[in-house]
């Protein structure tokens, strides 16, 4: 018999598909995987601690229970050990009989567009791999987040569960197979699993098209009158940026600053304050020249900033604005169903709430406690004093979407950003509104000053403090209006007569020691007094911490580390 030269090929030629084992690892438990605000976040040298990720991913799918069929979705900000989690991840999910997960293009996908994701393609769940606005690179952060698969954070009840399992988890399953091309749009095979490697931009992009008037505010940039400049922080927002605001509404070239995701996001702190986005801050107060408009964006892509010529513009103003405002943007001309807003957040919202006749929710701090408000359509707008507003269209806080609104709102009203301020305070009064931030504190000694506060809570109510008196002292607790779930001691409040409010809590979201947030408010109604510097204003009602808590005694400090 004759072969011809078409089938004399060598076994060594033929490429055959790999063989792939699912294995089951032994493992032993980690004490420290309890979840905080957003997920669960340590330095990146705890993530690579032999099993560590594995246990806790294993941990989330364990609590799922049975995977078989399910779709997920799977992205990060781009910080590093994005790549490397990722293709843990695949391969646990497969090991795990997932049956189809969506991840970004190079692992990239915002917080935002992981929740647009999941409620488009009705997924049944996403991770998203991020520290939000913290620090990256190999000695900074990282964090792993389960969101639901409304879109919305894990609740309480799931993520405790998550740390359960965690606690008494003796293996993972993981497959054996190659590494995915994350670079690659398309599909693949892995096990019995399909992995989706998608465009990050496009879906947000579109669903951003049919919530604001695009050729309203491309035509804002055509006019050759207003200019504006997007910081993106070398964060994941810098794509979905440039797409949106330069290709598709026609913004120059350039606007989007800081525009490519780095895995230590360029050596910076990704978090959009006054503080860390001075580069932004010093550009809108230059002068003659300066932009009309300016924003920024955080690590995830779920905050903003917003910054006129030589304003800025307070998150929780900035909620109050798109409140009294929405009937006037697009996706929400008909209306709002209710408000949220976090406890620390200032009242500002409370009082358009008041004037539009709905209602405003006071949750604690954490984007999760609006889901159920925002699924069972009892509010449509919501948003914390970190710098994160966000609506129904979603259920997380989303930076430019936030950042569009604005645009929007300012091609409507053909107003500058201090214009449309001013008469909004002029209307309603003005909140002023100050967060001082103190860091890496010794978390025992920060405990200690919480339990104290917390034990002479009745003796402080009715005390005087110069023309000041406390009228309510209490540590506030939820109980959610759906589910009926109650969250305990969820910051300290010291409310006066006179309507001013200090809040103290420690924040969730660090990863060293213990970071004591003081929030203060005091009302203005009187608009000849609307221009005054906030500090001033505010200084009396820190004095006032400081002598019921004894801070900078306690803790060395004189002053904190960032002001918001």
């Amino acid at each position: 018999m004759k072969f011809t030269t078409a089938f004399m090929v060598s076994r060594s030629d033929i490429k055959l598909p790999p063989v792939m084992t699912i294995q089951r690892i032994k493992t032993t438990p980690y004490s420290d995987q309890l979840p905080g605000t957003s997920g669960l976040r340590h330095k990146v040298t705890t993530f690579k601690q032999p099993r560590y990720l594995e246990n806790f991913i294993q941990s989330i799918f364990d609590t799922l229970g049975d995977c078989n069929g399910k779709i997920l979705v799977v992205g990060g900000d781009g910080r590093y050990y994005n790549r490397t989690a990722i293709q843990v991840i695949l391969k646990m999910a497969a090991a795990n009989n997932f049956a189809r997960v969506l991840v970004g293009q190079a692992g990239i996908l915002s917080t935002p567009a992981v929740s647009a994701l999941i409620r488009k393609y009705s997924t049944d769940g996403g991770i998203i791999l991020s520290a939000s606005h913290n620090p990256g690179g190999p000695t900074g952060d990282f964090g792993v987040k389960f969101n639901n698969d409304n879109g919305s954070p894990a609740p309480e009840n799931l993520t405790r569960s998550i740390f359960a399992r965690s606690l008494e988890i003796d293996r993972y399953l993981i497959s054996d197979g190659p590494d995915i091309d994350l670079d690659q749009l398309g599909e693949t095979s892995l096990e019995n699993m399909t992995v989706a490697v998608i465009d990050p931009v496009s879906d947000y992009a579109e669903l951003m098209s049919h919530l604001f008037d695009f050729p309203q505010i491309k035509a804002l940039f055509n006019s050759g009158l207003f200019s504006m400049c997007f910081d993106a922080m070398h964060a994941v927002t810098g794509p979905y940026a440039v797409e949106i605001l330069e290709h598709q509404l026609g913004a120059q070239s350039g606007t989007v600053i800081n525009a490519e995701p780095l895995e230590d996001f360029g050596g910076g702190h990704p978090d959009p304050n006054l503080t860390h986005a001075r580069l932004l801050v010093d550009l809108m107060n230059s002068g003659q020249g300066a932009p009309d408009f300016g924003a920024a964006s955080d690590g995830d892509g779920d905050r903003n900033m917003i910054l006129g010529h030589n304003i800025f513009v307070s998150p929780s103003d900035s909620l109050a604005i798109m409140a009294a405002n929405a009937h006037l943007i697009q996706g929400y001309k008909s209306g709002l169903a209710g408000i949220a807003r976090s406890m620390p957040t200032s009242m500002a919202v409370d009082r358009v709430a008041e004037a539009l006749g709905i209602h405003c929710y006071e949750t604690p701090t954490g984007w999760k406690f609006f889901g159920n408000l925002l699924d069972q359509r009892l509010i449509t707008l919501c948003g914390e004093e970190s710098f994160g507003t966000g609506s129904d269209h979603i259920r997380e806080k989303d930076g430019l979407w936030a950042v569009l609104f604005w645009l929007n709102l300012i091609a409507v009203r053909q107003q500058s950003v201090r214009e449309i301020v001013d008469q909004h305070w002029a209307r309603f009064g003005r909140n002023y509104y100050q967060r001082h931030d103190y860091e890496n504190l010794d978390k025992t000694i920060a405990e200690t000053l919480m339990e104290e506060l917390r034990a002479n809570l009745a003796e402080l109510a009715g005390q005087r403090f110069g023309e000041r008196q406390l009228s309510q002292c209490d540590d506030f607790s939820y109980t959610d209006p759906v589910d009926h779930s109650r969250s305990e001691h969820q910051g300290i409040r010291l409310l006066f007569t006179d309507g001013a409010r200090i809040v103290l809590r420690l924040s969730g979201t660090g990863t060293e020691g213990a970071t004591l947030r003081i929030y203060v408010e005091h009302f203005e109604p009187d608009p000849t007094r609307h221009h005054l510097d906030p500090g001033d204003v505010l200084a009396p009602l820190f004095a006032i911490v400081n002598q019921v808590t004894g801070l900078e005694q306690r803790f060395g400090r004189t002053g904190p580390d960032v002001i918001t």
